[in-house]
């Protein structure tokens, strides 16, 4: 809870800056899958739905996210990416978009087209890609273990990048 309260609080200093006034892409990669466990290399099923672990991370993450502002919330074609957004769009009474993982041009045309404040769900080689392709020149890089990772792309002029942690 603490934790939970203290990235409340981080998101909210975020808000209050100048930067804030500009819209923002979060972007965080899917919630753990059901065929691996912590410590033990995933089974790479084709499509796994989550496990107990990636289902109260996507509950986290729509905690996390609900007073966000949120307008749109892209997907790719797996499960695992739209059950880890599955609740917030429950909240939000959005729709999920979703757009096919070999699509990344696609996904940054569409996030430059859109109004408001963004998420993206992703996978850990494609997270950094759509970072990439929105105009930070920092390198990311996430792990295979790597669950609660959040990116914030400002689309100010300059974009500029924050990376929080969720649990």
């Amino acid at each position: 809870m603490l934790k939970q309260t203290i990235f409340a609080l981080v998101l909210a200093l975020a808000a209050a800056t100048p930067l804030a006034a500009q819209p923002t892409i979060f972007l965080v990669r899917h919630a753990e899958r059901a065929d691996s466990a912590p410590g033990m290399s995933p089974t790479m099923a084709a499509d796994p739905d989550l496990s107990a672990a990636g289902r109260a991370r996507a509950d986290s993450l729509a905690a996390a996210l609900k007073d966000a502002d949120i307008t749109a919330i892209y997907v790719t074609e797996f499960k695992r990416t739209q059950q880890t957004a599955a609740p917030l769009a429950k909240a939000l009474g959005l729709t999920v978009k979703i757009v096919t993982s070999k699509s990344t041009r696609e996904l940054i045309k569409q996030l430059a087209a859109s109004k408001g404040n963004v998420l993206v769900v992703g996978h850990s080689n494609s997270v950094p890609d759509v970072i990439k392709g929105l105009g930070v020149t920092a390198a990311v890089t996430i792990g295979d273990d790597e669950f609660d990772n959040m990116f914030l792309v400002s689309r100010g002029p300059t974009p500029s990048l924050l990376r929080l942690h969720y649990r």
